[in-house]
């Protein structure tokens, strides 16, 4: 990955189901991730039916920066990428999505540019809409329930809620991620990639 420059971005997208059903849930660590966001930098979510979901505008190393949250359910979110990037023209390389990941463990984050979606139905629904995977992403690691000797199918286990401990271990990932946030936002993606990934 050396060598890599990803420009700096407009517009970061937490995925997740909306409902209060859904909340805590594995797969909804996307929106946990947007609204400590919000939290930290400033901003309050508001009803968006242009983008199909929940925009906010939040200040990053002086930069606006427009936070998004889909209401479409998470097979559809591309529905609100796609609106949101047509409406206001950015590249696909100045968005960054935020994901639950099952390839990673709890307490895991991972800073990726680009790359397949590893079947994850938010990913495919964004790539398909918007024609491209060339995208930034963070992955924050939900574990796998066959790692965990859980017969739970996966499509049950990302919609629980974890585990006390894994909740901790989930937040702290999160907390990572918003302390690096800053480098992505200003485009220093090696950095980044360095400092995320380590």
């Amino acid at each position: 990955m050396s060598g890599v420059k990803m420009p700096p971005i407009k517009l970061i997208v937490g995925l997740g189901n909306i409902g209060k059903p859904y909340v805590g849930t594995r797969h909804n660590v996307g929106f946990q991730f947007t609204n400590e966001v919000l939290a930290k930098f400033g901003g309050f979510f508001e009803p968006n039916k242009r983008f199909f979901g929940e925009t906010a505008t939040t200040h990053i190393s002086g930069d606006a920066i427009l936070v998004l949250q889909p209401s479409t359910l998470m097979n559809l979110s591309g529905r609100a990428v796609s609106a949101a990037i047509s409406f206001y023209k950015y590249k696909p390389e100045e968005i960054l999505v935020v994901h639950d990941e099952l390839d990673l463990s709890p307490g895991s984050i991972k800073y990726k540019i680009g790359g397949g979606c590893a079947g994850h139905n938010g990913l495919k629904s964004i790539s398909s809409l918007i024609g491209t995977q060339n995208f930034q992403r963070l992955r924050i690691g939900i574990g796998h329930p066959r790692d965990k000797q859980l017969q739970t199918p996966v499509a049950d286990y990302v919609l629980s809620r974890p585990s006390p401990d894994d909740r901790i271990l989930i937040s702290q990932a999160v907390a990572k991620g918003i302390e690096f946030l800053p480098l992505i936002a200003e485009g220093k993606t090696e950095d980044a990639l360095q400092k995320i990934n380590s």
